[in-house]
């Protein structure tokens, strides 16, 4: 049961900052099957953000500005890539704390998947860098995998997560 008050909320985004936004978008459009879904400009501020998604089958992202930035916000889990100007060209940044080092923090962000095994071969051919390929460790249904931020991404599945949480998997 929700709290009072919070009805209609959804958690909508979650954002990484990344260095170089053409290889950031090719490996979420083109390894995880993500769409750009809106791309904003701050040139003030000298910062851009992407916005993507999982499309429904059938389904586009709505030419009409106002009705795209209503689907955006409305929807229920989307990416928000953000870049900071110039940091793709310089020789002196560092990039950014994964959060899986000293100091830990943030983690990592799960994609669900059919079959993890499968997801797993294809992304071997694409040269993705695994963190754990399902058959290392304990847990033999997930696997982790690296953006070109070295941003951890889980991948499981939900017949998998199943057979874990009840102590068959």
């Amino acid at each position: 049961m929700r709290a009072e008050g919070t009805e209609g909320f959804t958690l909508n985004q979650t954002m990484l900052r990344v260095r170089d936004p053409e290889a950031s978008l090719a490996f979420y459009r083109d390894v995880l099957g993500m769409t750009l879904f809106q791309r904003l400009d701050f040139e003030e501020m000298k910062f851009s953000l992407y916005f993507l998604a999982y499309l429904k089958e059938g389904e586009t992202v709505p030419e009409d500005p106002a009705e795209r930035a209503r689907d955006l916000f409305s929807r229920e889990t989307t990416l928000e890539l953000t870049h900071n100007w110039g940091t793709e060209k310089d020789p002196e940044f560092g990039g950014y704390h994964s959060g899986n080092e000293d100091p830990r923090g943030f983690g990592h962000i799960g994609i669900s998947v059919p079959d993890v095994e499968a997801a797993c071969a294809r992304f071997e051919t694409l040269g993705v860098t695994f963190r754990k390929r399902p058959q290392d460790g304990k847990m033999k249904s997930i696997a982790f995998i690296e953006d070109p931020d070295g941003y951890w991404i889980e991948i499981l599945s939900p017949t998998g997560m199943t057979g874990a949480v009840t102590g068959q998997g």
